[in-house]
């Protein structure tokens, strides 16, 4: 069984020990395919948390990265490195493309970039990169599970939470979905769901999921909702899993609380 590893929000330099070294014995336990690092690396962008997050995924060595920046590797109170090299710690840290892809027979990954360092915390995707992502998508296998990874969420489940949706959200759920993908996997809010698109837009022709993770190993925790990550597991040609790890802090490990089973959309396929 294929399965990736979804990391998201670890926001380095404000990381917690026990949480990481679980997660590094929990990622060499499953050995994913492929680990989907989906933004928030760092705390504040610096050096040292660029350095940290590099040398966390060395160890964790998997097979294939996806990498994308999250707001906060942005840095915010360098107004110069933010006007005129906002990204070079990323580019440091897991190299200049910022919209990294990953396919195998089993998955093909899509990332896009949704920070602008214009903006302070919201994200957005342009029509060119809601275009360009269709296109890649319609290239994919029936086979393949088609996951595209933005920072920000495309659907949320709080109204407290509507603020932080993607900008140009609706436009790119169509767009997508029309094109094929599978799942929409983000973060950003750390607050960890499953949703059913195709049953929040009625406009939809297919079914589409949202998958959110939790911040993996940070203290920026939210009420009732402790360190955790994802897993996505292929089952068969018409379905796939995701499971949702927990960190307890009791056991000192991640232990799995919830598994949704995703029934894909292939058309008669």
């Amino acid at each position: 069984m294929t399965v990736l590893l979804q990391i998201s929000d670890p926001h380095f330099g404000t990381e917690q020990p026990p949480v990481a070294e679980a997660l590094l014995r929990f990622a060499h336990l499953i050995k994913p395919a492929a680990v989907v690092l989906s933004g928030d690396i760092t705390q504040r962008a610096r050096r040292v948390q660029f350095a940290a997050a590099r040398d966390f995924m060395a160890q964790i060595s998997p097979p294939a990265l996806v990498a994308i920046p999250g707001n906060h590797d942005i840095p915010l109170f360098n107004v110069i490195a933010r006007m005129f090299y906002p990204y070079a710690g990323f580019v440091q840290a897991f190299g200049a493309n910022l919209e990294p892809q990953w396919h195998s027979d089993d998955f093909l990954i899509i990332g896009v970039n949704t920070t602008r360092p214009r903006r302070h915390k919201d994200g957005e995707v342009s029509p060119e990169q809601i275009l360009r992502v269709a296109k890649r998508l319609a290239t994919a296998s029936a086979r393949q599970i088609r996951v595209v990874v933005t920072h920000q969420p495309v659907h949320v489940i709080r109204g407290s939470e509507v603020h932080n949706r993607l900008h140009g959200h609706a436009e790119a759920i169509q767009a997508w979905s029309s094109a094929g993908a599978d799942i929409i996997m983000g973060g950003h809010i750390h607050l960890p769901y499953v949703a059913a698109l195709h049953e929040n837009y009625g406009d939809l022709n297919r079914r589409c999921w949202a998958v959110q993770a939790g911040t993996a190993v940070s203290i920026r925790v939210r009420r009732r909702h402790p360190n955790s990550v994802n897993l996505i597991k292929r089952d068969d040609a018409q379905n796939c899993l995701v499971e949702r790890w927990d960190y307890s802090a009791e056991r000192k490990e991640f232990h799995c609380v919830q598994t949704t089973p995703l029934n894909l959309d292939r058309g008669g396929s």
